[in-house]
């Protein structure tokens, strides 16, 4: 099918495109636009044909973000397309769809209100979607098709035991209270990719997959669906991420308010935003700036890095019992695709799954696919590159089929 895709796909601290040539699935330009908020934000594009740009940039928020991998895509040395008119659709992923939305969607202003609305359970990333889309409106005009893919749906397969909360039960009815989960299009790439990888039917196969970026999650996957997954009703919930807390006692959230006098926007903004290897290191909310000063002696950046491999330790450890056992892990995103020590560290202390790992192949993998578990391991374990944006560009072009 000649049509050409381009996905965005907001993190909640990078900003990833890519442009699809849809006739046979090639990447004509990728990029990634990272470090958004922070004093120095940075870009990297590289075409098909090898060429490469690389900037720092002034990236205060998403849209400015929007705009530098824009003026890269149709420059005149390191562009691939003239013009963005020659773009037939956009495929943006969007990391919350509640309760609303349980497959991809055409956008109108219904679903953008909807989207917007949802932001709530979401206030990282929704708010940031839906100045990207309205930035995409702008530039490509009303008639070009704008699809929206949710992270949530590969999660909506759960079981009700996986996304009930022990809340009144009324909470659910009236509100939809429960586990929605996120980076749903990651966990359900990898999954499948993992399974073809090994050989076998994704059905026939119970997976751990490990989602680690800025904004981490983990998710069981048996029978090739979602069974449980470590976000919750918000991206916050889990184990610690780049600046989120993760799962707490909820009595520690009423006491700081209490003592602080805080309101729950400024308590959610200390949570989101403050917190997680930022606030246990006090160094940065990037990891391999933390590894950096870890490793220079800084004892609080040491700790962040400790309690964060513990954390993913305990999760997956806690989904082998709920699925009654483990064939594969496997490490996707920023953090897993390409830091080796995490990894090393994660499967160091799973001897009782009989977890073994070829650490001197580990230590050279960096973003690409490999099994990194030793033949006579137990449990197969793999790096596999997250390819989101296909996912969301087959998608797009599915739905605008129809």
């Amino acid at each position: 099918m000649d049509m050409k895709i381009l996905v965005v796909n907001a993190g909640s601290s990078s900003l990833k495109y890519q442009l699809i040539d849809m006739a046979d699935e090639r990447v004509m330009a990728k990029g990634l636009c990272e470090r958004i908020g922070t004093e120095k934000g940075h870009i990297k594009h590289s075409t098909s044909d090898g060429r490469v740009y690389e900037a720092d940039a002034d990236m205060p928020t998403h849209s400015e973000a929007f705009d530098c991998f824009v003026a890269a895509l149709t420059s005149d040395e390191y562009g691939v397309i003239k013009s963005m008119s020659e773009i037939n659709a956009v495929g943006h992923r969007i990391v919350q769809g509640g309760a609303i939305f349980h497959q991809s969607e055409l956008i109108n202003e219904k679903v953008l209100a909807d989207i917007d609305q949802l932001s709530e359970l979401a206030p990282l990333h929704n708010p940031a979607h839906v100045l990207g889309i309205r930035a995409c409106v702008k530039c490509l005009g009303e008639h070009v098709p704008q699809v929206a893919v949710f992270d949530t749906s590969f999660h909506a397969t759960m079981p009700a035991t996986s996304y009930m909360y022990a809340l009144p039960y009324e909470y659910y009815e009236k509100y939809q209270i429960r586990r929605y989960g996120a980076h749903g299009t990651s966990h359900r790439y990898v999954s499948d990719r993992c399974a073809e990888i090994l050989g076998v039917d994704k059905k026939d196969i119970k997976i751990i997959t490990c989602h680690l970026g800025n904004g981490c999650s983990i998710t069981a996957v048996k029978d090739g669906k979602c069974f449980d997954t470590s976000m919750g009703l918000t991206p916050l919930d889990g184990f610690m991420m780049g600046t989120r807390c993760g799962g707490i006692d909820p009595s520690a959230v009423t006491y700081i308010m209490d003592k602080e006098g805080l309101t729950p926007k400024q308590m959610s903004d200390i949570m989101n935003k403050k917190s997680g290897v930022l606030g246990v290191s006090g160094v940065s909310n990037d990891n391999r700036d933390v590894t950096k000063a870890a490793e220079e002696g800084n004892e609080r950046a040491k700790l962040a890095c400790d309690m964060q491999v513990y954390q993913i330790r305990k999760f997956i450890g806690s989904y082998v019992a709920a699925m009654d056992g483990v064939d594969a892990i496997v490490f996707t995103g920023g953090i897993g695709e390409n830091d080796s020590r995490t990894r090393r560290e994660v499967c160091a202390q799973m001897n009782y799954l009989g977890v073994k790992i070829d650490e001197a192949l580990n230590d050279t993998v960096h973003g690409k696919e490999c099994i990194l578990s030793t033949d006579d391991s137990r449990v197969k374990v793999l790096a596999i590159p997250t390819n989101e944006e296909l996912a969301i560009a087959r998608d797009t072009v599915a739905l605008i089929s129809k």
